[in-house]
């Protein structure tokens, strides 16, 4: 497996993975409660591979998973119980974070994150910070794995109706 940062000859490959697993979550538990053709979807993929920001999982050239890293918390991190006393800049967030369905088990999950820790670090970022839907125990026990702290759970002022609240993570480098 490699992640490779996105160029626009990717934007099909990633509809195709992104809806793939937006299929899968609506067809078993959508955990978190993503809207398929909408996000993550073609146009949402577009603006990220545009930004520089989307990152793809590659198994001979086969998109197995995809990924966002930036800057960009989208929403009010600074409500967190972080360990760390970081300003915007100083951490990288990861969103987004989908493995195809057919590879569960394969960790291609775990790939994705560690490979951003190692992103951020020789970056010189200072921790990688996320935030999930509350009750998406797999993405929570992922991150958990990896390292991830608990930060709390917090209104993030997003003003999403069906999520309130957001559980915040990180992992300090």
């Amino acid at each position: 497996m490699e992640i490779v940062k996105c160029g626009m000859e990717d934007l099909d490959r990633l509809t195709i993975l992104y809806d793939k697993v937006t299929a899968d979550l609506t067809a078993h538990v959508n955990y978190p409660k993503w809207t398929p053709g909408v996000y993550p979807g073609r146009e949402s993929i577009r603006r990220a591979i545009e930004s520089g920001i989307q990152y793809a999982c590659l198994d001979k050239d086969q998109a197995i998973g995809a990924f966002i890293l930036n800057e960009d918390p989208q929403g009010d991190y600074s409500v967190g119980e972080w360990r760390l006393d970081l300003k915007e800049g100083e951490y990288l967030v990861i969103h987004t974070l989908a493995a195809d369905p057919d590879g569960k088990g394969k960790g291609i999950g775990r790939f994705m994150v560690e490979a951003s820790l190692e992103m951020a670090a020789k970056a010189g970022y200072r921790a990688v910070r996320i935030d999930v839907v509350p009750d998406n125990i797999p993405a929570i026990r992922l991150y958990e794995k990896c390292g991830f702290l608990y930060a709390g759970e917090k209104d993030l002022k997003r003003d999403i109706p069906e999520i309130p609240t957001f559980a915040l993570y990180e992992k300090n480098l």
